[in-house]
């Protein structure tokens, strides 16, 4: 063992924790949505496998918010719209396109 800033420290534990690999944060990701979509579920459902966390936004329940994810998705009203990070997706097939076109992850891991 060997004291470093007031502490005693283990070297093993030193060299596990540099070996350990770097935690990278995702892009914010929001998803616009509504209850009872399955479009929305299955969009959702494919970020969740991904270990993406999203924020839901239910816009039949905030008007305001419906306002908002129209404005941003250049008038889209249909649900759902995802964004991740400043790109505009679209909706739940156009997610599954860019996954099956291997787009997605990069995206996740901007």
């Amino acid at each position: 063992m060997r004291k470093e800033w007031g502490k005693n420290v283990n070297p093993e534990k030193l060299e596990k924790c540099a070996a350990r690999p770097k935690l990278r944060a995702m892009p914010r990701i929001l998803v616009y949505s509504g209850p009872n979509c399955p479009y929305c579920a299955r969009a959702k459902a494919l970020l969740q496998k991904k270990g993406a966390a999203f924020e839901d936004i239910d816009v039949r329940a905030d008007p305001a918010r419906l306002a908002e994810m129209k404005e941003k998705s250049g008038g889209k009203q249909t649900i759902p719209q995802i964004f991740i990070g400043d790109k505009h997706i679209g909706g739940c097939d156009d997610l599954y396109a860019l996954d099956a076109q291997g787009g997605l992850d990069p995206l996740l891991a901007s």
